[in-house]
């Protein structure tokens, strides 16, 4: 099986820097197994949206599949109380 190409939306990197080190530690590494198999086990798909949700301790990670081009495109990563929020 091959490997996804990760890409990372401006808007997330920068959500992803103001989280506390310890939690960005984790977020990145749970970014990194997407890339391996995406559609993991606890990976949900959203309804309504052609996007997906990962959980990682009180911090939600929202992205994107393009099966056709191998990419995962993280859209949002935030707290669980906000992240949702439009």
């Amino acid at each position: 099986m091959e490997s996804f190409r990760i890409v990372i939306k401006k808007s997330a990197a920068k959500e992803i820097e103001r989280i506390e080190k310890k939690d960005r530690i984790r977020i990145i590494e749970k970014i990194r197994c997407l890339a391996s198999d995406p559609r993991q086990f606890g990976s949900k798909k959203l309804s309504g949206q052609e996007k997906y949700r990962i959980r990682q301790g009180n911090y939600r990670i929202l992205y994107q599949v393009i099966d056709d081009e191998l990419i995962i495109n993280v859209v949002k990563v935030g707290h669980r109380r906000d992240i949702y929020d439009n």
